[in-house]
């Protein structure tokens, strides 16, 4: 009873902040401020997210397909999130579009092409998701407006000294925020993956 219970409280917590996360990395200011460094970390967490959840409730079902409707989970979170908040008036630039079902789907082709063994599921899909999720992140990017045209349109509140950034920071994570966010995501995710079996065993 206990188990099944965190096994959906875990689903709808991680599926809700990856929805946060996303709904964060459509935000005009951080975009106009800090462009490719958002964007770095933003995938980043997204990959995260994804793959924690994803792995936790593969192994917990061990059925091939299962982290590709937790990504959908996610997607339809998102959905609903962003339309809510755009009939409010916040200046949504980015189209939600479904970033997380191709690396969820690589995440399922590597548990069933290796016949559902955790350590190759921890590895190798972990690597495939952090080095896709910034790669399909950048369909968002690409359908942004021109911030600064969005900038304009909807003026910033007046911010704190410590939340003003002295001057763009675009560029600041090397020159491609696609290839870091791929190679620290591939790290990452594995050690998060990991983290998403740990849970079916405590």
């Amino acid at each position: 009873w206990l188990r099944r219970c965190t096994h959906y409280l875990f689903i709808v917590v991680a599926a809700v902040n990856s929805t946060l996360l996303t709904i964060n990395a459509g935000d005009y200011i951080f975009y106009t401020d800090w462009a490719w460094t958002s964007y770095t970390v933003f995938s980043i967490s997204q990959t995260l997210m994804l793959i924690v959840g994803a792995t936790y409730y593969l192994t917990f079902t061990g059925v091939p397909g299962t982290a590709t409707y937790y990504a959908l989970i996610m997607t339809v979170y998102t959905w609903i999130a962003k339309a809510a908040w755009f009939s409010l008036g916040y200046p949504y630039d980015f189209i939600v579009t479904p970033v997380w079902l191709p690396s969820a789907m690589l995440l399922d082709l590597v548990y069933w092409a290796t016949k559902k063994n955790k350590h190759s599921l921890i590895l190798f899909g972990g690597v495939l998701v952090g080095m896709s999720l910034p790669l399909f992140n950048m369909v968002n990017l690409i359908t942004v407006a021109d911030p600064l045209e969005t900038a304009f349109k909807y003026p910033r509140p007046t911010l704190p000294p410590y939340m003003t950034s002295i001057e763009p920071q675009v560029g600041k994570f090397y020159n491609s925020p696609v290839a870091l966010g791929a190679g620290a995501g591939a790290v990452l995710a594995c050690t998060f993956a990991a983290l998403g079996c740990k849970l079916n065993t405590w």
